[in-house]
């Protein structure tokens, strides 16, 4: 099979672009995938498409821009030119753009692959009727949410064109079933990125890392973590390092530069920008607890099953979809209120200062993490062109 993926690919920073790394490494060890195409979007370095193991050959055909209305128009040009036996869309609502007609113009795509009538599959990391509009950055007028909702709506329409459209949770099979009547939604999990040998759940003690990792400013904010730390310093005594892995939303440039001049006083903050591949393991491994501030969540969470892979305790707002995927996947956390920094406080004392609870989470979390490798993830989605194209 020669397999398009049309997606962001590192070393963008647009979204997604490290669940299409883990993708494409899978996908080219399978046996029935001959080629891999990659139609990503432009960056000014190469794409990191040395992989240790051997596999099939990879094409990249840089074809798209954040925010350009002529995505459509590029992306099918490139899969006129290449040909490929199969489409696989990497998508979220914010893909191809925030600004609402360049977003909205990439997500017909699936549509013309179906009018072309080249096999087609959408994983949608999350529905439009399961995010918070204010606090993901699309707007908090509440006149403007009833727009988006009509429209985001309608973009769905579009998406469910696809041949198949596969989700990450249960939850969203059922919405999109009821609200849309839909005959092709499919539930794959998300899976996890990589498998390392089990740990032995030992972490640097001086200091303990606290650390959260992703696109902060939106529905993720770190000022609430902040000051949460310099609560179980005072209670305890404890050596705490925070430490905020990642960049900025795209909607909110700037925003971890001004948290480190609001807290520049505040001891043992580090911010390590963006975190290369390679990088991931020594983050999560010398972590102590990896803690998810969010006032909202948009789908299912890859960090959360990289926290999992690394044998790690987490720290998770009791809401939305984390919680949900919690109950789905078998993970465990210490819960907290969304509102109260008191609450996220005693979320992370009570991890730090039990070391025999950690290890408890870890461990659960490890073995949750484990369930699906993306390995199997892959194959899934073969088998599921595979259905396709015997139709």
């Amino acid at each position: 099979m020669k397999l398009a993926i049309v997606t962001a690919y590192p070393p963008s920073k647009v979204t997604l672009n490290e669940y299409a790394y883990h993708l494409v490494k899978h996908f080219r060890q399978k046996e029935q995938v001959t080629e891999l195409i990659l139609l990503c979007d432009f960056t000014e370095n190469e794409k990191d498409i040395e992989f240790e193991e051997s596999g099939c050959k990879i094409t990249v055909k840089e074809c798209w821009s954040f925010n350009s209305y002529s995505n459509i128009l590029n992306v099918t040009k490139a899969i006129n030119n290449t040909k490929p036996d199969a489409v696989l869309f990497n998508l979220q609502f914010m893909k191809f753009g925030d600004k609402k007609v360049a977003a909205a113009l990439g997500l017909m795509l699936p549509l013309v692959c179906k009018i072309k009538k080249i096999p087609n599959v959408v994983l949608l990391h999350n529905i439009l009727e399961e995010v918070d509009l204010g606090s993901a950055g699309f707007t908090s007028n509440k006149l403007l949410q009833k727009v988006y909702g009509f429209i985001g709506s309608s973009l769905t329409r579009l998406i469910l064109q696809a041949n198949t459209v596969a989700v990450t949770m249960q939850k969203y099979v059922d919405i999109l079933e009821d609200k849309y009547n839909a005959k092709n939604v499919k539930l794959i999990p998300h899976g996890t990125f990589e498998i390392p040998a089990e740990p032995d759940y030992k972490v640097p003690t001086a200091p303990m890392q606290i650390m959260t990792f992703g696109k902060f400013g939106t529905y993720k904010k770190v000022e609430g973590m902040i000051e949460a730390v310099v609560k179980v310093r005072q209670s305890t005594g404890l050596n705490l390092e925070v430490v905020i892995a990642g960049t900025d939303n795209p909607n909110v440039p700037g925003y971890l530069a001004k948290i480190q001049e609001d807290y520049k006083n505040i001891p043992q903050i580090r911010f390590t920008g963006y975190v290369e591949e390679n990088e991931v393991p020594i983050l999560f491994n010398e972590s102590t607890v990896v803690v998810f501030p969010y006032t909202s969540t948009t789908g299912s969470s890859g960090v959360l099953h990289q926290a999992g892979s690394y044998g790690k305790a987490v720290v998770m707002p009791d809401l939305g979809d984390l919680a949900l995927l919690v109950k789905d996947e078998g993970y465990r956390g210490e819960f907290f209120d969304p509102t109260s920094v008191d609450s996220l406080a005693k979320a992370i004392e009570s991890i730090v200062t039990n070391d025999t609870y950690r290890i408890e989470l870890g461990c659960t979390n490890y073995k949750a993490a484990t369930a699906h490798p993306m390995s199997d993830i892959a194959q899934v989605y073969l088998n599921t062109f595979n259905s396709i194209i015997s139709i």
